[in-house]
């Protein structure tokens, strides 16, 4: 996979982290709801939850990029990755909509939401992370999409790591940054910004 797509992937990570935790909110600390003794406990079983998190984005790339192998056509696959960044920046920046795409694992969820907070429950954060990888997001979607163009299991996993490893300084920080960061996203001139840097990456792979 080209340098500057990894970057595009690790960039849409970090707008998407901002865009979860802003406008969405609670979700990590909903599976935080347990008795914590200190501060590294707690910043502990949010690494392991984000770090099943990560691996299933992971497992989820290299399965795509498994199927960009498949489909043998690397330079359509690239220039559709690029269409794809610009279009989420698109979305971040307030124009568009990826919404429906998560539709797609409503089912899917519905069955591994309780597996997941039971996990969470009985203290084991990164099997619940697992599972909250597979939680439907338009974002993690297009992403994916995006890590087909890799052509192969290792670079799709990569470009899914990258992805992850962008959202998680925002998601690590999420039980105390998120009503700062649903202000921050409300303003249109933040949107923008975060928005323009995917496209930017778009427009520099497609040039």
């Amino acid at each position: 996979m080209e340098p500057a797509l990894l970057g595009g992937m690790f960039a849409l990570g970090i707008a998407s982290g901002v865009h979860c935790v802003g406008m969405c909110g609670g979700i990590v600390t909903a599976f935080n709801v347990v008795e914590i003794r200190s501060r590294s406990s707690l910043f502990l079983r949010q690494l392991l939850f984000n770090a099943g998190r990560i691996s299933s984005y992971a497992v989820a790339g290299a399965a795509a990029g498994t199927a960009g192998l498949l489909l043998s056509l690397q330079n359509s696959l690239y220039l559709f990755a690029n269409i794809v960044l610009i279009l989420v920046g698109l979305h971040l920046a307030g124009f568009g909509a990826l919404l429906r795409l998560e539709r797609l694992g409503g089912p899917l969820w519905r069955r591994l939401q309780p597996l997941a907070a039971r996990a969470s429950a009985k203290g084991n954060p990164y099997f619940a992370g697992l599972l909250w990888g597979w939680l439907p997001c338009g974002l993690v979607y297009a992403a994916l999409a995006i890590s087909v163009s890799g052509g192969n299991a290792f670079s799709g996993s990569a470009a899914m790591l990258a992805f992850g490893l962008g959202t998680l300084p925002w998601l690590l920080a999420a039980g105390t940054a998120a009503a700062q960061l649903r202000r921050w996203m409300s303003l249109r001139a933040v949107r923008l910004a975060v928005g323009g840097g995917v496209i930017a990456f778009g427009v520099h792979g497609l040039l």
